[in-house]
């Protein structure tokens, strides 16, 4: 495994904003030369950068075949658009390695949790505006991700947002922003397919958050696959004990099939052609 941290700058970047890869080695022996990856985007409210949503979520990718890096992405003071300038200098600098580090550049998805799902869905939503692509030097195609997976994301400011998130993201500016990123509005033909899963006794982040982004994906014709378990709260990351919180707390056996869903939906969705 090719296991290293790079620093990532955007304006506005912490000084502790890193991208660290979980590379599987390469191998002449092996019939796959490349392979997809996926870049994961860690929860926190854009407070912190949970680190249980990170790691773990990477190395289940590994056992499965694919590459991973995890984004430790800038968070409050850091307000909007710095988190979306560090994902998107993570994809530059992906597709700028790919030959390297046997990426297969077409397949570069994003993945995120809670806010971190957030971060992952305005990449999905914005990475063909103009300014983006000028602030990271590239042109907008190279920035393309070829999907979003999404585990009990944040997306509204309506009724049914987590507003702590907006206001760490906003700051002084959520008034004049708020409006603009509630994702559910942002669906655009250009926003890639998307796996989603949540849970109805979320009480942090209300599952009408994932119900809202799938409605409007389907009225633009965006392929999306949504899991709503029955039972289990927020932030579950793997659901199982891998990624159980220090109070034992944050596992629910039925939410760990998301896994193995979004695997199969990987290959028969997003991969098929």
């Amino acid at each position: 495994m090719i296991y290293q941290e790079y620093q990532v700058r955007a304006e506005g970047s912490a000084e502790d904003a890193k991208m660290t890869t979980y590379l599987i080695s390469h191998s002449e022996a092996m019939k796959i030369q490349k392979r997809p990856l996926i870049i994961i985007c860690p929860g926190g409210g854009y407070r912190y950068v949970s680190e249980r949503e990170g790691e773990m979520i990477a190395l289940q990718w590994n056992a499965l075949g694919y590459h991973a890096v995890v984004l430790k992405y800038s968070v409050h003071p850091a307000i909007y658009p710095t988190a979306l300038l560090e994902l998107a200098t993570v994809m530059k600098l992906v597709k700028q390695h790919s030959e390297e580090w046997h990426v297969d550049a077409e397949r570069i998805l994003v993945e995120g949790s809670s806010a971190g799902g957030h971060l992952a869905a305005s990449y999905g939503m914005f990475w063909k505006r103009p300014f983006l692509a000028e602030k990271v030097g590239v042109s907008a195609e190279e920035l393309r991700p070829a999907g979003m997976i999404l585990h009990y994301p944040v997306i509204t400011s309506g009724e049914y947002a987590h507003q702590d998130s907006f206001h760490m993201l906003l700051g002084e500016n959520y008034e004049n922003r708020k409006d603009e990123m509630s994702l559910e509005h942002q669906v655009s033909e250009d926003t890639p397919p998307a796996f989603i899963w949540h849970t109805n006794e979320d009480k942090s982040v209300p599952a009408e958050n994932s119900l809202l982004l799938t409605l409007a994906l389907r009225r633009h014709h965006i392929p999306v696959e949504l899991h709503l378990y029955a039972k289990g709260g927020h932030g579950l990351a793997l659901a199982d004990e891998r990624t159980m919180c220090a109070d034992g707390s944050g596992t629910e056996k039925e939410c760990t099939s998301w896994v193995s869903l979004a695997e199969t939906w990987l290959r028969e969705v997003v991969f098929k052609a």
